[in-house]
């Protein structure tokens, strides 16, 4: 039976809950020896380097949850994601611009350091995030901060200019991290700020060792083996191949369940799932919904999983061929059908989702607001309209990065032929290639966005905005769209906010579309039945003390 929940409005995320939970005290003897788990992925990070500031990937999210911490953390198997301690175990607001946080005392970095205030500071200093004045300016007056896709080379320790773009990206207005005592930090905003806390929990705002990374060679050496305070160290890791993380006994949450943590890449799924049932992998991830009774009629494996905090977009070039009349972009949106890709691709385990955002978004949710909808007629007039000549749109795709990507783009590229447009599917190997401009104008690819905190600051801005990804590569820009995205960041009326979110989905999704929201991502894992494990809406992959046991036969 595939464990997959029912959906909470719009949600459809979280896990199941076990009942039985196992927690042992750092030192304490273990009733038995602990296991080596082996996890097959289709890829580790795509940067080649472990850092959560490089690396803001589906891919990354799901390993990084066990080398590092964030203050402020999640309980990732509750369907709403309540917010709990991390590494601070309480905080208060000080004001709209400063929040106060006590960090959690004893805890340990895999060098053996006790975590302070000051390795707090150092992991949100400009050294850290690699900012030149000139770009920490670049907010203000709404220029680029990098226009490469992916370098994983820097000179000494300066960070690649991705890690300060993505810093800028998290942490907009953040005007510093200040001690306040030994296990006392505040975090001081340049503006009011509603979104404070989030930012703190957010995938990329994880606590580093200061120590560690002064005393490294450069910013790469760090990054391929970097110490946090989470419950695995890691003592190998090659790019493309594995990652071998190893249990961090001093953890301060208890000692972790598992003596040796391996995530081998394994691209194909048919090796993936062979893998499992063969004994030599104990999890495999991105398990197509068309898999799942092959795993699953093997007594001795499961298939868990649903949807999560994390939808697929297409995503489009405005500068190029016939994507620039916003029409074309409008008919692309009309012609997709959702429902019929939800149902045949993914057997009705997903959902079409209220455009970019989720239901956890609390009063931020706009419950009204629905994606484009299913219409080749208007489509086709929209075309017509448009002054299209037939002039060839190239659709740029990987090869099943995303679970399903070929099978979606071939089906919308037939839907777009039916409409009168000339797409032509472009197979990329990398996303540098995605990316790339030399050989040959961008104009409609694939993409997903993740909501890392429960506001639509931490996707449609994190993602679209002047700092988001989608400008950075300059694909795309919006004057009036660009001038709500500040407002939705600094201002703290809730019906201002969400006025402005509306008028910026009315804006990116329906008159001047920079994307399209295909449906809401699913991932589901294939595993051993005798190991309890829960998966979470957030991605990561989660081998903690209370979330992991090998039941014994007959228990």
């Amino acid at each position: 039976m595939t464990h997959c929940r029912k959906p909470k409005g719009a949600m459809m995320i979280g896990a199941y809950l076990l009942a039985t939970t196992m927690l042992t005290l750092p030192g304490q003897a273990l009733a038995q020896e602990r296991p080596e788990i082996t996890v097959a992925v289709q890829q580790i990070v795509n940067a080649g380097a472990l850092d959560v500031l490089r690396e803001q990937s589906n891919v990354g999210a799901r390993v990084f949850y066990s080398i590092f911490e964030t203050l402020i953390d999640y309980d990732r198997q509750n369907a709403d994601l309540p917010q709990k301690p991390g590494l601070a175990t309480e905080w208060k607001r000080i004001d709209e611009k400063t929040v106060e946080l006590k960090l959690r005392p004893g805890v340990k970095f895999h060098n053996g350091d006790v975590m302070t205030a000051d390795d707090v500071v150092f992991t949100f200093s400009k050294e850290r995030f690699g900012l030149l004045d000139e770009q920490d300016n670049a907010r203000k007056d709404g220029k680029t901060l990098f226009t490469s896709s992916a370098s994983t080379v820097a000179g000494g320790k300066v960070p690649p200019a991705e890690v300060a773009a993505v810093a800028k990206r998290a942490w907009p207005n953040l005007d510093r991290v200040e001690k306040v005592d030994d296990m006392t930090v505040r975090f001081v905003s340049t503006v009011a700020d509603p979104t404070l806390e989030g930012r703190i929990s957010r995938y990329g705002a994880e606590i580093l060792s200061k120590r560690a990374y002064e005393e490294a060679d450069s910013w790469l050496a760090f990054a391929q083996k970097p110490v946090g305070t989470g419950p695995y160290k890691v003592v190998e890791f090659k790019p493309d191949n594995i990652l071998v993380l190893e249990a961090h006994d001093d953890y301060w949450g208890g000692t972790p369940p598992v003596k040796t943590l391996r995530f081998a890449v394994v691209p194909e799924v048919a090796s993936r799932v062979n893998g499992l049932l063969s004994g030599e992998y104990d999890f495999i991830t991105d398990l197509p919904p068309d898999q799942i009774n092959t795993v699953e009629s093997n007594a001795k494996f499961e298939v868990v999983g649903g949807p999560i905090t994390n939808h697929r977009l297409m995503v489009f070039d405005k500068n190029n061929g016939p994507m620039q009349n916003p029409k074309i972009r409008q008919a692309m949106t009309h012609a997709i059908d959702r429902d019929t890709i939800v149902e045949t691709l993914w057997g009705g385990r997903t959902a079409v989702p209220a455009g970019l955002q989720w239901s956890y978004y609390g009063d931020m949710f706009l419950s009204d607001w629905t994606v484009p909808e299913y219409d080749m007629e208007l489509a086709r007039k929209l075309v017509r309209e448009s002054g299209y000549n037939g002039e060839e749109i190239t659709f740029r795709v990987l090869n099943n990065y995303y679970t399903n990507q070929v099978s979606t783009a071939q089906i919308n590229a037939e839907s777009f032929r039916q409409i009168g447009l000339n797409v032509k599917i472009e197979m990329k190997e990398n996303w540098q290639q995605i990316f790339d401009t030399e050989s040959g104008p961008r104009m409609v690819r694939d993409w997903s966005n993740s909501a890392p905190f429960p506001d639509p600051v931490s996707s449609i801005v994190n993602q679209h905005c002047q700092n988001g990804q989608q400008q950075q590569v300059g694909e795309w820009t919006n004057e009036e769209f660009n001038e709500l995205c500040i407002k939705l960041e600094t201002s703290t009326d809730l019906e201002q906010r969400r006025a402005a979110f509306r008028r910026m989905l009315e804006i990116a999704e329906r008159e001047d579309p920079a994307y399209t929201v295909m449906h809401q991502s699913a991932i589901f894992f294939g595993k051993r039945k005798d190991i309890e494990w829960n998966w979470s809406g957030l991605q990561s992959m989660d081998f903690r003390p209370d979330n992991f046991r090998v039941v014994a036969p007959g228990n």
